[in-house]
Parts: structure tokens; sequence; C-alpha cells
């Protein structure tokens, strides 16, 4: 069934490739370019992150414990989960189901990130400067997602061309 939409998806978008203007294929292309792109860089980067841990493992140096080590993995993590929520935005807009890259998941993401990852011993200054942005990208999301809002609503109530 998976291979049907992925059928269906791609014989959509080579239908539309004909309606677009030149600009639209232009960005069709730079979309699909983007995301091998970043496809490679998540694939060189998984193996990197196998290699270093099994590489732990294998010297008994991986102690989760250990707030360094931790810190390490789960940061390498996290930006291999950035990268891939990064890609997938990419994808949607090559398959023409959103017409912008959708931030408001790598926005989150990123912030879950630098938290996860931030120093024990972190001065206040770069905790306050933390809390500003997140302030600000926690203002951001809520303007990003009331607009989604207010655009899914007003496309429920608007009247249907097809009848």
């Amino acid at each position: 069934m998976h291979k049907e939409s992925g059928h269906t998806a791609l014989d959509e978008m080579r239908s539309q490739w004909r309606l677009m203007t030149v600009y639209e294929r232009f960005e069709q292309v730079i979309a699909l370019v983007l995301s091998a792109v970043i496809a490679v860089i998540i694939v060189v980067s998984l193996f990197q992150l196998i290699s270093i841990v099994f590489t732990l493992l294998v010297l008994d140096a991986f102690n989760p414990l250990d707030h360094k080590v931790f810190q390490s993995v789960f940061g390498m993590i996290m930006t291999l989960l950035i990268a891939m929520e990064f890609k997938h935005s990419i994808v949607r807009v090559a398959l023409r189901r959103d017409s912008i890259i959708q931030v408001k998941t790598v926005i989150l993401i990123a912030l879950a990130r630098k938290f996860v990852i931030l120093d024990p011993e972190v001065s206040p200054a770069k905790i306050a400067a933390l809390a500003g942005a997140t302030l600000a990208l926690g203002a951001t999301y809520w303007l990003l997602r009331k607009r989604d809002d207010r655009a899914a609503e007003t496309s429920e109530h608007a009247p249907s061309s097809s009848q």
C-alpha cells in the first residue's frame, strides 16, 4: 500500500510539472537536489555515529552516566533528528504538499537539542540568553500555529468550487 501512495505522489508530481511555471520548476529541482544532499549527509553522519559509539563500546570508554559522553552522543543523535526533520520538510515541498518549508518542528527539535546538550557549568548570562531565545522561538511558533489554524479554519468554511 505504501508503494501505491508513493506511485501516486510521483504521478501527481509529473502531471503538475507540465502546469508549473519556470520558477516553480526551478524550486522543485532545488528542493529535490537539497533533499538528496541532506540524505547523503544523514547517511554519512549515521555511519560516523555508529562508528563512534562502537569504538567507545570496544574501548570500554562508553559510560552513559558520564555527562560529557552522554552529551556528546545525544548531541549527535539530536543533530541527525534535526536533519531528518528538515529533509522531511523539503520532501513535502518537493511533493507539493506544502508551499513553504515547515519550520515549526525544526525549531522545536533544535531548541530541545540545545537544552539536552547544555553544559551543567553554563554561565547565568548564557542561561538568560537561552531563555530569551526560547521565548522568541516560542512566540514565533505560536504565531505560525495561529496563522495555520486561521488558514485551516478559512479553508473549512470556504464554499467548495466543486459543488
